[in-house]
């Protein structure tokens, strides 16, 4: 199987190069794609073609890590259309926004200091449903309307509100655990 690798991570899988993904489309092009290169099919191949299977894997599966995680594809497709997130350079956010953080920060931090996690699970859903707001947002500003300036701003709250999630997370493995 000829592959190059080199080509947009899109194309690479078949797929349309948009946010919205079919994720099991995704996922069955990934193991075609895989099982044709992976380096145990050529265990018994020159070091050069054992090497260059080794890399065309390590190739495929970065760019299935990134079409996979909504944030990295944001991400890679904002990069495909010449605008940066800024991640680390640009932290500035709307004062609302920057008060709904505080507010879920100290909601975590008050049920998980009382214990409780029915509050945690119900903090826990309602950022879900806050997240798959700006998700759907996403898509419309990048696979519609072609605002990309605009869905970088949505990806930097995204970012910010996965960490969120993550200290729900935490903070109920821990009263589980």
């Amino acid at each position: 199987m000829t592959l190059n690798i080199a080509q947009d991570f899109f194309a690479l899988f078949g797929l349309h190069g948009q946010y919205a993904l079919d994720t099991i489309e995704l996922e069955q092009a990934y193991r075609n794609i895989q099982s044709a290169v992976h380096p145990d099919r050529f265990a018994n191949a020159s070091d050069v073609e054992r090497r260059v299977s080794m890399q065309r894997a390590t190739q495929v599966n970065e760019a299935y890590q990134t079409l996979k995680d909504p944030i990295r594809r944001a991400a890679y497709l904002l990069g495909r259309h010449g605008v940066d997130p800024e991640f680390e350079t640009n932290t500035a956010m709307a004062p609302e926004f920057l008060m709904q953080q505080m507010e879920w920060r100290e909601a975590i931090e008050e049920a998980a200091s009382s214990g409780d996690v029915s509050e945690l699970d119900r903090l826990s859903s309602r950022l879900g449903a806050e997240l798959k707001t700006l998700y759907a947002e996403m898509a419309r500003q990048i696979d519609e309307r072609g605002e990309y300036a605009a869905a970088a701003v949505t990806l930097r709250k995204l970012k910010f509100l996965e960490k969120v999630a993550q200290e729900i997370g935490d903070a109920l493995e821990a009263l589980e655990g």
